[in-house]
């Protein structure tokens, strides 16, 4: 079983930063792909972000040059780091471990509210 704990959210100025983390427990970290999605109020969640074991990089096009995802498979933790925020980009965020095999596993949201 893999749980998976968000931190970093917040309140923050249009313009500002934040960098969300995700620490996941069990072993094998470093084979999955983590991603991160987002969920505003009245909103369908939508994808932000993913990285694969290898590193690769996806973003959303409404993040991308902005958001940069990355991992440190040593502490078993990927990271959302956020710039340039705007009020469109409060949601709920969530980190997602899964693979093409079935895992698939949710964290449990970090706030991100924008707003001066």
């Amino acid at each position: 079983q893999v749980q998976l704990v968000e931190s970093g959210g917040g309140l923050v100025q249009p313009g500002g930063s934040l960098r969300l983390s995700c620490a996941a427990s069990g072993t094998g970290f470093r084979l999955y792909t983590m991603g991160w999605s987002r969920q505003a109020p009245g909103k369908q969640r939508e994808w932000v972000a993913t990285i694969i074991s290898g590193g690769n990089t996806n973003y959303a096009e409404s993040v991308k040059g902005r958001f940069t995802i990355s991992r440190d498979n040593s502490k078993n933790t990927v990271y959302l780091q956020m710039n340039s925020l705007k009020p469109e980009d409060s949601a709920v965020y969530y980190c997602r471990l899964f693979n093409l095999r079935g895992v698939d596993y949710w964290g449990q949201g970090t706030q991100v509210t924008v707003s001066s």
